[in-house]
């Protein structure tokens, strides 16, 4: 028996819905997960980013920014953001360049802008959000992955009003 994966979609109508749906994700991420970005530009990857970054207790003194140039930035909290930008890559062996299996398989929450990049090192137990523009200020997202995370965060969202 063929078993169809569990999605959740969520529509943002502002970059506040984006940042909030953000925030109940990152509540509900534990050690080890990694978040997989994929979207065109402006469909609100970084800020769904700030609000992961805020859910993982990330404090605001820390800017949240895309690391577009420098690839990866960490930022301290209940448990270490390492947030990837991808842009600029050309395939996934530019990531093998990087060393990022300490990142993805350490003790932090990975999140990755771009992710499509790297598709192909990325584990199962990857959290795929893929957002789509609807209009100037609605986005569509889509969650797929992991079954069990996929749960807890969409019981997070009805809790919160998503």
């Amino acid at each position: 028996m063929n078993r169809v994966p569990l999605l959740v979609t969520v529509i943002s109508r502002n970059s506040e819905d984006t940042f909030s749906i953000g925030r109940i994700i990152g509540e509900s991420l534990n050690a080890g997960d990694i978040v997989a970005l994929s979207g065109d530009l402006g469909t609100g990857k970084t800020y769904l980013t700030k609000g992961i970054a805020r859910g993982l207790g990330v404090s605001e003194q820390y800017q949240i920014t895309s690391p577009t140039y420098t690839l990866i930035n960490e930022y301290p909290g209940r448990l270490t953001l390492y947030h990837f930008d991808l842009y600029r890559l050309d395939t996934f062996l530019d990531m093998i360049n990087l060393g990022y299996e300490e990142y993805l398989f350490g003790k932090g929450v990975s999140v990755i802008e771009w992710a499509e990049k790297a598709s192909d090192i990325l584990p199962d137990e990857t959290i795929f959000i893929s957002l789509t523009y609807l209009d100037e200020n609605r986005r569509k997202m889509v969650i797929s992955g992991n079954d069990e995370r996929l749960l807890i965060i969409s019981n997070a969202f009805k809790n919160g009003g998503y």
